[in-house]
């Protein structure tokens, strides 16, 4: 019974690191917050491009 209730006590120690663990992948590598005068964030390339007029 010790050692069930040891291995469930570190079972629940160890899944918010899990859980955190598993998640960073979720994030974008690298976004722009702004770009430089003239040019606008293309979400498809991840970089600032010069807008396209139609």
């Amino acid at each position: 019974m010790k050692t069930k209730l040891t291995l469930a006590a570190l079972v629940l120690i160890a899944s918010p690191g899990i859980a955190l663990a598993m998640c960073s992948d979720m994030k974008p590598a690298q976004t722009a917050t702004t770009c430089a005068d003239g040019t606008v964030w293309d979400s498809q390339t991840g970089t600032c491009i010069a807008p396209v007029s139609s």
